[in-house]
């Protein structure tokens, strides 16, 4: 698609999330929610109960946990299986396709984490503008 400086195009296209109007804005907006990053990126290694997921990621509400995992689900980023026990034994995992999205945000949170001490010093200066 061919962007116009500052982002916009001639024509609105499907795929292209600088429009209001575009698909794939909500699902980005699913993807990069303050929680749909950490819950994408803690699944990327292992399936993980509800339980589980909710002490891997600290902070997070059972309600946001759930809220999320289902906009995720819906997405078809995130899977759930269900193994019939009693109680029943879910768990949440990746789809190929959250898979494929998770591994960049998992390089965007290294890349982060590296540079964090920078980021500290630049809110620091900043701060004390």
């Amino acid at each position: 698609m061919g962007r116009k400086p500052g982002g916009a195009t001639g024509r609105r296209a499907a795929g292209d999330v600088f429009h209001s109007d575009c698909p794939a804005r909500m699902v980005l907006d699913h993807v990069t929610s303050r929680w749909g990053v950490l819950i994408l990126t803690a699944l990327r290694d292992n399936d993980l109960r509800f339980h589980q997921l909710r002490t891997c990621i600290e902070g997070i509400s059972e309600k946001m946990l759930s809220q999320t995992l289902r906009l995720l689900l819906r997405d078809g980023l995130v899977r759930r299986t269900v193994v019939p026990a009693s109680p029943p034994q879910v768990s949440y995992g990746l789809t190929s396709l959250g898979t494929a999205i998770a591994e960049p945000l998992d390089a965007l949170i290294v890349r982060i984490g590296t540079h964090a001490r920078h980021i500290m010093a630049a809110q620091t200066a900043y701060d004390s503008i």
